[in-house]
């Protein structure tokens, strides 16, 4: 039963329910805001109206918030307006969806629409992001819907097809044929998915490639390329994956210049084809090309093989058509394979996962998908350069089963790919977040320890080095890398550079065998939940004395209030100056006798009372083990291993609720919280056994009960 005292777990509950329902597959993709298009299309036609989208409204707040802001002098002759009033006899698609389709706009997201242009080669698989049931003509109602990827679930996105437009031009992406709407539709969806059109600015293809797919993307440095790279990128082409590639600019403010050879740096690029041909008068030899598109429909390479140039004169008309061979600037060009490894720096491939395109018969992979939360002071623990707080980020236990059908080189192992991505850091901008930099270790797990799903502790890693790792930390949405290891059990570790930073994150593993990976969780128990009896030895002096001041407040009838244990403890414990407290609140006192009542009087007897003190003087001797220097406090991670000396076994989440429910904004917990905390763990442990009759670690109660047991405690 999870106590879930913030929105963030009760909203993972429902999240968790949903995918039980299937809600976030393909065939049922989640309902972005709530917006079910289906039913609101039909009520649109029932009234003759034409659908307003009150959640991404056509106001600044959806253009943006800084340079696309209120204060921004280019949002002021912005017009939203519908493709009618711009245009005669508007169409959603003209002629099929093709990559002449995406011009680049006003706005920095060349990332995006060289995606887009990638998606259109796959008409499947545009389909599934464009449904092309959307008409101009039949049953319009000024309403379309598109279909993302979104951090392991597919979501449905509705729109009302108000685009921004200045001089009754498109602002941003547009189509060649000036009557053709759904590339600045299919943006004006991504857009609303991230917040805004201004979220959209700057980015990496890549991220737009996994959204329309729910793949993983491999980069290439042209540099570390390897030899058989263009064999890599025919295959990827023949098998559905999206290709991008750009030139690293050195100097940002350089950024999207034209060089004298017509390439852009600082810009995304589509690979749209990889071709072999043979020249007429040199029929033995191929000559490898490559097709590039530029999102902005313009400025190409000028070049051997561009549009114009000599080279094209060698091949035959039949050459020509298969390269389908046209002299137009419309920003796509030809350029052979050593000129492009020559100009351009990096190449990103993003490969299909199974669910992608259901006759993917060529290359499936086996998806692990796992959601994880770094959170201050409890599991937000930085990379290795911080081994006092290392260990407490989520840990994900990695089992590879079957070696590779085909090593390489005699080479033996399983091959997989880890991506772990950070989440919603786009969407967050606005209000001043930007992406973290981020990585992974994995470590081999001792044969000994295979099957223990217990969380690794902080001496495992001081005395073990890491496997394999990514190789550098990184402030991109996603850090993958591709491993071989042998088959056998490890443990992932996936983090910030810096510790103490909060956010969400999914790690996926995808191998062509079988793997499992899970989150491992300590299994939740408690070593001491039903109360020991009081030890019958003999009576220290401090015993000696706690028993005189009880007696002396109890009175005749030898029972204790809330308030006036209060008065005993703090009597004695301000005599500890070096637990460097103020005492115990009202509140703790009353959580205390919570725990030791056992005759539901509301007070305590000198038994009960003995019972508890011998429980807070076995919790003060940890708090001091912890509280080494002396400052009266203990740090949230700290906690994590006094909590676990006190005989409690928890996971990431009900630490998390700790750090929250007890430590201050410094994430540190002093004496009075710490004992508070202990006292209620016990109260609830002991409850919880005490309703699971048959030991089956689950319990029914009703509101009643359930209301009882959380206002006494």
């Amino acid at each position: 039963m999870p106590y879930t005292p913030s929105g963030f777990f009760c909203d993972r509950l429902i999240r968790e329910r949903e995918r039980r329902d299937g809600e976030g597959s393909l065939n049922k993709p989640q309902r972005f805001n709530g917006q079910d298009y289906k039913t609101l299309r039909q009520e649109c036609l029932q009234r003759k109206s034409l659908f307003e989208d009150e959640s991404f409204p056509a106001t600044v707040e959806s253009l943006g918030f800084k340079e696309l802001g209120h204060k921004s002098n280019k949002v002021k002759n912005i017009v939203w307006k519908r493709p009618k009033e711009i245009c005669e006899n508007p169409q959603f698609i003209v002629g099929g969806a093709s990559r002449t389709d995406i011009c680049q706009g006003d706005l920095g997201d060349c990332w995006l629409l060289a995606a887009i242009a990638c998606l259109t080669l796959n008409e499947k698989l545009l389909y599934r992001v464009v449904p092309h049931e959307q008409s101009y003509t039949e049953d319009y109602a000024g309403i379309f819907h598109f279909q993302f990827w979104r951090y392991g679930d597919w979501v449905d996105v509705v729109i009302d097809d108000r685009i921004p437009t200045f001089n009754n031009q498109l602002v941003f992406t547009k189509s060649a044929e000036r009557n053709e709407f759904w590339s600045a539709l299919l943006e004006k969806a991504y857009a609303k998915l991230h917040g805004s059109y201004e979220a959209l600015k700057g980015g990496n293809t890549t991220e737009a490639m996994e959204d329309f797919t729910g793949g993983v993307t491999e980069f290439y440095e042209m540099k570390e390329a390897p030899k058989e790279l263009y064999k890599i990128m025919k295959k990827a082409l023949e098998r559905g994956s999206l290709m991008g590639c750009s030139i690293d600019s050195l100097v940002p403010a350089r950024f999207e210049t034209r060089t004298v050879t017509g390439l852009v740096k600082g810009h995304a690029y589509s690979v749209t084809a990889v071709e072999e041909c043979r020249p007429s008068q040199h029929k033995d030899t191929k000559v490898r090309l490559v097709r590039l598109r530029n999102p902005w429909g313009q400025v190409e390479w000028n070049g051997p093989w561009s549009d114009n140039s000599k080279e094209w004169a060698t091949l035959s008309k039949t050459e020509k058509e298969k390269l389908q061979h046209q002299s137009a600037e419309d920003g796509e060009f030809w350029m052979s394979f050593e000129d492009f490894k020559k100009n351009y720096t990096k190449i990103e491939i993003c490969n299909l996962t199974p669910n992608a395109l259901e006759d993917d018969k060529i290359h499936k992979w086996t998806v692990s998908v796992n959601e994880g939360r770094w959170v201050r002071g409890c599991s937000a623990g930085g990379c290795r350069n911080y081994p006092d707080t290392f260990w407490t980020n989520p840990q994900y236990r990695l089992r590879l089963m079957e070696e590779d059908d085909d090593p390489e080189d005699n080479d033996v192992g399983c091959t997989f790919v880890v991506a772990l991505m950070q989440k919603n850091r786009r969407k967050e901008r606005k209000l001043g977040a930007n992406l973290y930099t981020i990585g992974f270790a994995i470590y081999e797990v001792p044969k000994e320890m295979h099957g223990n799903k217990q969380h690794m502790q902080k001496d495992f890693f001081l005395l073990t080095s890491s496997k394999a790792r990514c190789k550098s930390y990184i402030n991109l949405r996603e850090v993958t890398q591709r491993f071989r290891l042998s088959p056998g059990e490890y443990v992932i570790v996936p983090s910030t550079y810096e510790p103490h930073q909060e956010g969400e994150f999914i790690l996926r593993v995808f191998s062509e065998k079988r793997n499992t990976s899970e989150e491992i969780e300590n299994r939740i128990e408690a070593d001491h939940p039903v109360p020991a009896p009081a030890s019958a030895g003999e009576e220290s002096e401090e015993d000696q004395q706690f028993r005189t001041i009880f007696q002396e407040i109890a009175g005749d009838e030898m029972e204790i209030s809330a308030n006036e244990l209060k008065n005993v403890l703090n009597r004695v414990i301000t005599k500890h100056k070096d637990l460097n407290t103020e005492g115990f609140s009202l509140e703790s006192c009353r959580s205390m006798i919570a725990l030791m009542d056992m005759d539901g009087t509301g007070r305590l007897n000198l038994r009960e009372f003995r019972h508890l003190w011998n429980k807070i003087k076995q919790w003060q001797g940890i708090f001091k083990h912890y509280n080494a220097d002396q400052s009266g406090s203990i740090n949230s991670y700290e906690m994590r291993n006094a909590v676990n000396d006190a005989g409690f076994r928890l996971n990431n989440q009900l630490y998390h609720i700790i750090t929250m429910r007890y430590a201050n904004e410094n994430m540190n917990i002093d004496f009075d919280s710490f004992i508070s905390c202990l006292v209620r763990l016990e109260a609830m442990f002991r409850a919880f056994q005490a309703f699971d009759q048959d030991g089956d670690g689950s319990i029914r109660l009703s509101v009643l009960e359930w209301l009882q047991l959380t206002m006494y405690a």
